[in-house]
């Protein structure tokens, strides 16, 4: 085999009844006995054959309470760890890569992968988190099929430990997720990428919507919908909201702009937030209006959609009316619009007086639901402009999410250590009862399910604080510190 060719190797796969319908209709039957939902993650074997036991993880808990991109994001994961198996150990001679070798995974297997993925020059040398990240999914799915006698023990070598009760070590202790034995400790967890105003701006004007360094619209600029991913981003960055969440968002959903109200105010369902953290979500009036002004041009891609008949061809969709509560499928099941995923609102329409129409916010210029997917490469083609036009300046959907955390909880902390300031003891307890931890309220906005989680930010406000007494200090000039050629 030419070492140029690509072994072959494990594959994610997601389900789609769509695709399933145009090649078998018995394939849509299975699925719907199992109750499998539309982009369900499973893996296929290099040699193309479907393993069912292997395959059984991915409809199982907990695997099944993961967000979407979680989901992917394990079975890539997973899948990985198979190919790199299956071929170190299926290749020996002319043989070919084995898809029955994962079953007897060992620790040596295990070292092995630490090697490349860590160690070996010719291998990728990931990050400390990517690691970590990727060494406990590998054990999550030994783990789950030891305790099913699928194999006899997990490759991956853990350390047992319980973790006390709510009201510490006096309760019943429970048994807390096993840590993989080779997980790096030199993850930075503290370091967060996160934008100032200037840079935000800066940023989103150059990358996103084509003007030059100097302010000006660049007319060399060939990006579509400029208007629409300017917007987009600002919305992140002024709510916090998870790629995949924001993404996911309905136009019923939006906010009623009111006059004299700095904000709107909205419900992020469950079946959207990662790890079902439903809640309230802010939205400056400013930024409801630079939507309505992208509702304008998404009414075009709409009409010209509609008129080519493309939303009657969606074979799977799911259809609700104006009022946006109850989905109708082709089957005429009904289905409350709040629990359906981002999968399946991509396949919610809303049935007009006009015709059909996508229930989705952010649309494509031919009139399609964008996918998260989408709105990465949105970011990466912005990145590479910036870096055309020789401007440092790097962003990615979660550095906004970062960029609102500490924006906020700066704005907070200093509200609160200001009010704080000017009362005396039993004034300053009241405070706190009555307004609560601005900590804790930037957790629920970001939809945190610890306090630590969002501890993170607190170390960007402390760099802040440092940066700002180190300009107070002033320059080396101001203390008449002598140059080098002086000191030489």
């Amino acid at each position: 085999m030419s070492e140029h060719l690509e072994p072959p190797r494990w594959r994610v796969w997601f389900t789609s009844r769509s695709a399933a319908s145009a090649a078998d209709e018995r394939i849509v039957d299975w699925l719907n006995a199992r109750s499998t939902p539309d982009a369900r993650p499973f893996l296929i074997g290099p040699d193309g054959t479907y393993d069912s036991e292997l395959n059984a993880y991915f409809e199982a808990m907990p695997f099944v309470r993961f967000a979407p991109d979680t989901q992917e994001a394990v079975a890539r994961d997973i899948a990985r760890f198979l190919t790199f198996v299956s071929w170190t150990r299926g290749s020996i001679g002319d043989a070919g890569p084995s898809t029955e070798v994962w079953r007897s995974a060992s620790e040596s297997d295990r070292a092995a992968y630490y090697q490349w993925r860590n160690v070996d020059l010719k291998g990728p040398r990931v990050a400390a988190s990517t690691w970590n990240r990727e060494v406990a999914t590998v054990s999550g799915f030994y783990r789950w099929m030891a305790i099913r006698q699928v194999v006899s023990q997990s490759p991956i070598a853990v350390r047992e430990h319980r973790r006390g009760g709510r009201w510490g070590h006096n309760s019943a202790s429970r048994m807390a997720a096993p840590t993989p034995l080779e997980v790096r400790p030199d993850r930075k967890t503290r370091s967060i990428a996160w934008l100032t105003a200037d840079q935000f701006r800066l940023w989103r004007d150059v990358g996103l919507r084509g003007y030059g360094v100097t302010g000006r619209r660049d007319q060399s600029f060939r990006g579509t919908l400029a208007g629409r991913n300017g917007v987009y981003a600002d919305l992140m960055v002024r709510t916090g909201l998870r790629l995949t969440e924001q993404s996911s968002l309905l136009v019923s959903e939006l906010p009623a702009r009111t006059a004299g109200n700095r904000f709107g105010k909205f419900w992020l369902s469950g079946s959207v937030a990662k790890n079902n953290s439903a809640r309230d979500v802010y939205i400056p009036d400013q930024t409801l209006g630079a939507i309505s002004a992208y509702l304008a041009e998404r009414a075009i891609f709409v009409r010209s959609a509609r008129t080519e008949g493309a939303y009657e061809k969606v074979v799977d969709r799911l259809v609700t009316d104006e009022r946006g509560r109850t989905a109708v499928d082709m089957n005429g099941e009904q289905h409350d619009v709040s629990s359906l995923t981002p999968d399946e609102r991509r396949r919610l329409f809303v049935d007009t007086r006009f015709g059909l129409e996508p229930a989705m916010l952010w649309l494509s210029q031919k009139g399609s639901p964008l996918s998260p997917n989408s709105w990465q490469n949105a970011f990466a083609s912005a990145n590479d402009r910036c870096l055309r036009l020789g401007l440092a300046i790097r962003c990615h959907p979660h550095a906004l999410r970062h960029t609102y955390a500490v924006r906020t909880l700066e704005q907070l902390q200093r509200g609160h250590i200001d009010a704080l300031s000017r009362q005396n003891f039993a004034q300053r307890r009241h405070y706190a009862m009555v307004f609560g931890d601005p900590l804790n309220w930037v957790r629920i906005r970001l939809g945190h399910r610890s306090i630590e989680t969002t501890m993170v930010y607190l170390h960007s406000l402390a760099e802040l604080e440092f940066e700002t007494r180190l300009a107070l200090v002033g320059s080396d000039d101001d203390w008449d510190v002598p140059d080098e050629s002086e000191v030489a």
